[in-house]
């Protein structure tokens, strides 16, 4: 079991600086260079898709010597295009369903402030699909 908590602390430091990456590209894409939202999520999301796979298969899983890195990456971006979907989901509800269709929210919260509170909502659901998934496939047991 502590070996587990050890690896879910890795996991977690992996996750603040893949989120971080994503976070600023987000943002900024977003709310800085007026890109729609779904290019920007779909941005930040590709990029620190990389920036967690080299730290995750160096930090958190023990690598399985029975797949090649490339079928190892493979899976690893596969299963990152399901945490994808979710992503653009819960961004599209948050955004387009909640919020657009509200005035009262509207009237409560700001946009950017709202593609903030989305991405947040997006990533807490990702993050914990993302272990679970990842844990099963690609570690050695």
């Amino acid at each position: 079991m502590n070996r587990l908590i050890q690896q879910i602390l890795r996991f977690g430091v992996v996750g603040v600086v893949s989120t971080l990456v994503d976070f600023v590209i987000y943002t900024i894409m977003c709310n800085v260079l007026h890109i729609p939202y779904l290019i920007s999520g779909l941005s930040g999301f590709c990029i620190s898709l990389v920036v967690n796979y080299v730290l995750s298969m160096r930090f958190v899983f023990k690598r399985r010597d029975d797949i090649s890195r490339k079928k190892e990456f493979a899976l690893f971006a596969g299963m990152s295009l399901i945490g994808l979907w979710l992503n653009e989901l819960i961004l599209f509800l948050c955004i387009d369903i909640f919020y657009a269709n509200s005035s009262f929210m509207e009237s409560l919260i700001s946009e950017p402030v709202m593609n903030v509170l989305a991405k947040a909502a997006a990533t807490g659901v990702v993050m914990v699909y993302n272990f679970v998934s990842r844990k099963l496939v690609l570690e050695s047991r």
